[in-house]
C-alpha cells in the first residue's frame, strides 16, 4: 500500500474537522455576509449556550476558518475563506475534472 503525504495534510484535518459540525457550518453561513462581533454571533444562535459556541469558535479559529480582532471591548469575527479554497483546490476541483474527463471518455 502506498502512502501519500501531501503538504497541509494537518491544516486539512482541522479544516475538515472544523467542518463536520453542523453548528460550526452555520456558524460560518452567519459570517459568509459580514463580519460579527463575538455577541452578536453567539445571538444568531439562541438555542446553544454562550460556552458553547464559543468552543465552536475556537475550532473554526484553529483550522483559520475565522479570524478575529479586538475593536475596544469588542472582538470582530471574520471568515477566512482561504482554507476552504485549499480544500476546494485540492479536493473538489480536482475530484470534478476527474468526473468530467471520465464522462467526455463515456461519451466518445
Amino acid at each position: 500500500m502506498m502512502v501519500v503525504e501531501h503538504k497541509g495534510s494537518d491544516d486539512d484535518d482541522l479544516v475538515f474537522k472544523a467542518l463536520a459540525a453542523p453548528l460550526r457550518r452555520r456558524m460560518l453561513d452567519a459570517l459568509k455576509d459580514e463580519p460579527l462581533t463575538t455577541g452578536a454571533l453567539c445571538a444568531c444562535f439562541p438555542e446553544v449556550d454562550r460556552t458553547t459556541v464559543l468552543q465552536h469558535l475556537r475550532v473554526l479559529e484553529r483550522a483559520e476558518l475565522v479570524t478575529g480582532r479586538r475593536i475596544g471591548r469588542e472582538r470582530h469575527l471574520a471568515l477566512a475563506p482561504v482554507p476552504i479554497k485549499r480544500i476546494h483546490d485540492r479536493w473538489i476541483g480536482e475530484y470534478a475534472r476527474a468526473a468530467v474527463e471520465l464522462l467526455d471518455r463515456l461519451n466518445e
